[in-house]
């Protein structure tokens, strides 16, 4: 099983920890390609519509005659072939997003924390608090922990609006609670901070 080194807001050693089995996959990139393009697909709002013949303005009128104008024969302005007629196949509005089997979810979830892993992109504290809110303290913690500037995504093991709001101003940092972990997100930042307690909810979710 991968250990890392647990520590405290003040980047003071806490001991060795043992992680749970979701952090011994090989990051398997096929894997996390398949969960980023489905995570991707079931944001997109599909709402892109163009009009065609049916939609556009005017036409009521067929322009001329059928025979003997010289002109070729048309039934009305809103055929694609004129300017501002019909689109021909245009886009319509759609569903993009489709579903993956639970395990591969799991899976997906265990490669992107093992890659992270791997790449010594993760961190663990032993907790944080913070009371009140303060984005000066948090920005203190996240210079002790060496990690001030870079994209840092910040794992608790339930909402905690004292540490969102007191990292919602610093550019780069984001706050999500463990059960909402998702490989996608993951990827999208350089650093992982973990708090100990949502390491124990991660290994719950991946278990159940």
């Amino acid at each position: 099983m991968p250990e890392i080194e647990l520590r405290d807001i003040h980047n003071q050693p806490k001991g060795m920890l043992t992680l749970p089995s979701v952090f011994g996959y090989s990051a398997r990139k096929d894997i996390l390609h398949t969960s980023v393009k489905n995570y991707l697909a079931n944001k997109r709002q599909g709402t892109h519509a163009t009009k065609t013949r049916g939609l556009v303005s005017g036409g009521g009128k067929k322009p001329w005659r059928q025979k003997h104008t010289g002109k070729a024969r048309a039934g009305s302005i809103r055929s694609p072939l004129w300017r501002k007629g019909g689109t021909i196949f245009g886009p319509q509005p759609r569903e993009y997003g489709y579903s993956l089997t639970k395990s591969l979810k799991r899976r997906a979830l265990g490669e992107a924390l093992s890659a992270k892993f791997l790449d010594n992109e993760v961190l663990i504290v032993n907790s944080i608090t913070i009371q009140p809110p303060k984005t000066k303290e948090m920005i203190g913690i996240l210079k002790n922990l060496g990690i001030l500037g870079k994209s840092t995504l910040i794992v608790l093991h339930e909402k905690d609006e004292n540490i969102m709001l007191s990292s919602r101003n610093i550019p780069g940092v984001e706050t999500i609670v463990a059960c909402n972990l998702n490989p996608y997100i993951l990827l999208t930042h350089t650093m992982v901070l973990f708090t100990r307690d949502a390491i124990d909810a991660i290994s719950g979710v991946h278990s159940s």
